[in-house]
């Protein structure tokens, strides 16, 4: 049954052990290098959330085989590859609104070429993708718009493709654009380096790390050449698929998730653990607890798990801090901007723009329904906590967007209750959170 709203009274502390769900931006980049593999990859701690689900049904609509079994008391996927090329060339595929998925789709089938048509939710609809397409199109591929350019739903069709200049693509839009490209091109088996050069600033480079990272595990290590341009390295042997299964591949766990436990354990006093995520993380977004320590938090890491005992005496104290590496992750700053002394400045978020929902409007909206002071601008936000604290008028809106929700969910931990409106948001990417997060705290009542 749906829920439209949660109550959550004031929270009194929190502490305990939380073991992270996959990390979303490793479990669809690793599907669809896993579908487009020679041999068969068992996938460990994949991600099951909405926007998974979306990658993996597209998957099959384009003929890969996945298995879903138990394997020493867990729960793993097998992925059958299909050696560099899908069996279906013709597809219906709905993309709801995974980024994550439409984005290295898009480039993957329209280097292949066929029949795709590719749509989503209304959001996806609004959400820009024509930097991608002009950079394949400048290759040619074939792409049209079914409706407003630049945006979809999207036909691919055969295009004839010339790779002998180098492929251009923004970076100061989405960096899932330029992930994409590095995804797609070996898949061309070209016989020469191919060169992708980035268009002006290139943001959330830790992404873009994430992402050649796993191209190494499957086989293609790219040249990166100081962010401003990348080298995909001649392929040889055409008798071979460019991409090889590593076997057995072990997910970890969401860094961007782990931030709102983090933060609990600094707003409730801690000790608590997270699970899943360490120093030693692929993720840019582990980066989120150093600057919870800047704030005055007491944060202690391991390889694979972080920790978090309350704050400093001197209390939660305002940071400036340049989000670009933590896109995802400075959302939780900006709610943990109510509680910190000073003003709390976050830039370096215009990608905030062109995400689920707009999340710089939305978040100033918010926070300001708690009497905090908020201004914004294209590519910043700066929040300076409440003088008094007011209940949220009609409850906190979340506009479909799971970051939102679990965002705002830390705000318990102020003197008032409060509303979350579509709580079930969260299955995007995190669809127990609420669960979880109630198993490590205690409310004042």
């Amino acid at each position: 049954m749906s829920i439209s709203s949660l109550h959550l009274e004031p929270i009194a502390s929190a502490r305990g052990q939380i073991t992270l769900p996959g990390s979303k931006s490793i479990s669809n980049r690793v599907l669809l290098l896993s579908a487009l593999a020679s041999g068969k990859t068992t996938l460990h701690g994949l991600l099951d959330a909405d926007d998974t689900r979306v990658m993996q049904s597209a998957l099959k609509a384009l003929g890969v085989q996945l298995e879903n079994h138990t394997q020493d008391q867990e729960s793993v996927l097998l992925v059958h590859g299909c050696k560099g090329k899908f069996i279906n060339s013709s597809a219906d595929l709905f993309m709801g609104n995974a980024g994550t998925a439409i984005r290295p789709l898009t480039a993957a089938l329209a280097i292949l070429g066929g029949d795709y048509h590719l749509h989503g939710v209304p959001r996806m609809h609004e959400r820009p993708i024509g930097d991608l397409v002009d950079g394949l199109r400048g290759i040619g591929a074939k792409i049209d718009y079914l409706g407003q350019a630049n945006y979809p739903p999207i036909q691919i069709g055969f295009g004839h493709l010339l790779l002998d200049q180098p492929v251009k693509v923004r970076g100061d839009v989405s960096s899932q654009f330029l992930t994409a490209l590095l995804m797609a091109l070996p898949l061309t088996a070209h016989p020469r380096d191919i060169c992708i050069e980035v268009i002006g600033e290139l943001i959330s480079k830790p992404y873009i790390e994430i992402t050649l990272r796993l191209l190494e595990k499957f086989g293609v290590k790219v040249v990166n050449n100081d962010w401003k341009s990348f080298v995909i390295p001649a392929f040889k042997n055409a008798q071979e698929s460019i991409y090889s299964s590593p076997g057995d591949f072990w997910v970890e766990g969401d860094a961007s998730s782990a931030s709102y436990f983090l933060a609990a354990g600094a707003l409730g006093g801690g000790p608590l653990m997270i699970k899943g995520v360490g120093r030693e993380s692929i993720q840019g977004d582990v980066a989120f607890a150093n600057a919870l320590a800047m704030m005055g938090a007491n944060v202690t890491q391991g390889h694979n798990w972080i920790e978090v005992r309350g704050v400093d005496e001197a209390g939660l104290q305002a940071i400036d801090i340049d989000c670009t590496p933590i896109p995802d992750a400075a959302m939780t700053l900006a709610v943990l901007g109510l509680f910190a002394k000073g003003t709390t400045r976050l830039t370096g978020i215009a990608s905030w723009r062109v995400k689920e929902t707009d999340r710089i409007a939305a978040m100033e909206c918010e926070l300001k329904k708690f009497g905090a002071t908020v201004s914004s601008g294209d590519n910043f936000i700066e929040v300076s906590p409440p003088q008094k604290w007011t209940i949220p008028k009609g409850g906190v809106d979340t506009y479909d967007d799971h970051r939102m929700a679990m965002c705002f969910s830390l705000a318990a931990f102020g003197p008032v209750p409060l509303e979350i409106n579509d709580p079930e948001c969260v299955s995007k990417t995190f669809p127990h959170y609420f669960d979880e997060l109630r198993s490590v705290i205690v409310c004042s009542k």
